[in-house]
């Protein structure tokens, strides 16, 4: 049996429920099979979401927290988690190696390493631009040039943390037109016995027009124009799938439609590590300007506990004795420390003073494995409605602004799935899954082996 995958990154299941006059497809598409909410990993974030989903391995088990991770126990050792980080074998080397082909178009975590395949890849949106290495096999972007009339293939949205609205609502438009238009380009040439794509613009449109639509938002505008952005582009959406699922035998394919998290309003942001210096967690020597980054303040490493890291959650690390370079923490008091610490951070309230419910999670509480440079603390502040400040020099420990630009939403721990295997019985109520569910059970589908160390399980009987 073939299968097509169509991830749709950030894509909210309650908005999916919320239009289903609009949205034809997705009502066809539930009416044919499984559906309902995805668990995703935490954190709930592109990188690493897509991996674990691929890999059916958490985030401790690949070693990829976030976007940014520690590559050493110095202070300012940090890097991006790209396609080199990610050792273990996704759906496609996997397929590939027992001979099946595949076509796998954006999906993050394949950028700068692209990998060969048993046919074709297209990297992810980290890929800054049409000199990368970006397609396999190289011979591929000429045909793609060739499918979009000579446009360039687009990656992403340039500077989608902005107030150009008009600009950003437009590109993301046409990123998912080219988009759309390449996946059906390899669908219908290359015919693959594995096909997945991840579309960005459900993510990007998200962040940047939330509030206009949603009326418990503190920026919320009554009678906006942009009002139906997010709406509009879910029918796009909606469309463009239709289109490119007219040519696959729904009879012979197992299709998965799929978003790697849900999305949130976004309440406002938790100068996390402003906090720990008013606490007495770290020292500063001099006082910084607004909003400036860890690794440029003056810091008294030899009287500082923890920092912190800014994000849609905070990564928070002691100052170990013996693994940081000036650490204080003695080992034999590392777990008491991670725990007072934790207990403080949890009762942060909001800007009213109000409980914020935070989660403060051990790594190793909630990983299987945990590869390797974890934070000693991942804290999540309101539900994912409040995301982490990093910058410091703040004049209040909550801000309505992200420091890295304008951002609407956040992400939710939920996202959206819609299953249609042949053969099986269709659901007409929804179901929860979990993001390690996918990996296995793609595999039972094609009749391939599930290798050890996957973490979920088979969701179909086969």
């Amino acid at each position: 049996m073939k299968t097509v995958i169509i991830g749709l990154d950030c894509l909210e299941p309650t908005l999916v429920d919320r239009w289903p006059g609009d949205l034809p497809t997705f009502a066809k598409l539930r009416s044919m099979g499984a559906w309902g909410r995805m668990k995703s990993c935490i954190p709930p974030i592109t990188v690493p979401a897509w991996s674990c989903m691929t890999s059916s391995r958490d985030p401790g088990a690949l070693g990829i927290y976030g976007f940014r991770n520690r590559t050493d126990f110095s202070y300012k050792g940090l890097a991006f988690a790209t396609s080199d980080w990610v050792k273990a074998d996704r759906l496609w080397d996997i397929l590939s190696a027992h001979g099946k082909t595949c076509a796998v178009l954006g999906v993050p975590g394949t950028f700068p390493i692209v990998r060969p395949v048993n046919g074709q890849m297209v990297s992810c949106f980290l890929t800054p631009g049409m000199q990368s290495n970006w397609a396999y096999p190289p011979s591929l972007k000429n045909e793609i040039a060739g499918w979009l009339g000579g446009e360039d293939y687009i990656f992403d949205v340039a500077d989608f943390r902005s107030t150009d609205k008009a600009r950003i609502l437009a590109d993301i438009h046409e990123m998912t037109r080219r988009r759309f238009i390449v996946a059906h380009s390899l669908l219908q040439k290359y015919q693959p016995d594995f096909f997945m794509m991840v579309e960005m613009g459900s993510d990007r449109v998200h962040h940047g027009f939330w509030h206009y639509m949603d009326a418990a938002h503190r920026k919320f505008e009554p009678g906006h124009p942009l009002a139906s952005a997010i709406h509009d582009y879910y029918m796009l959406l909606d469309a463009e799938i239709a289109r490119l699922l007219a040519h696959v035998d729904l009879h012979e394919t197992n299709v998965l439609l799929i978003s790697d998290h849900g999305a949130k309003r976004l309440d406002g942001g938790i100068c996390i590590n402003d906090w720990l210096v008013r606490e007495g967690w770290l020292v500063l020597k001099s006082n910084p300007p607004r909003g400036t980054p860890l690794a440029k303040c003056d810091v008294d490493w030899s009287r500082t506990r923890a920092w912190g890291e800014g994000g849609y959650y905070a990564r928070v690390c002691l100052n170990v004795k013996g693994r940081e370079p000036e650490g204080i923490v003695e080992q034999s008091d590392y777990e008491n420390v991670r725990d007072e610490l934790g207990a403080k951070l949890a009762l942060i309230p909001d800007d009213c003073g109000q409980p914020l419910q935070n989660s403060v999670l051990k790594p190793q509480e909630i990983y299987r494995r945990v590869e390797g440079i974890p934070p000693d603390l991942i804290v999540i502040f309101g539900d994912l409605h409040w995301r982490a400040v990093g910058t410091l020099g703040h004049d209040t420990l909550h801000t309505l602004e992200n420091d890295t630009g304008p951002d609407e939403a956040n992400h939710a721990q939920f996202g959206f799935f819609n299953w249609i295997v042949p053969g099986q019985t269709v659901r007409t109520e929804p179901m929860d899954i979990d993001i390690l569910d996918i990996a296995p059970t793609v595999l039972a589908l094609m009749l391939q082996p599930v290798p050890d160390g996957m973490q979920g399980r088979t969701l179909f009987p086969i």
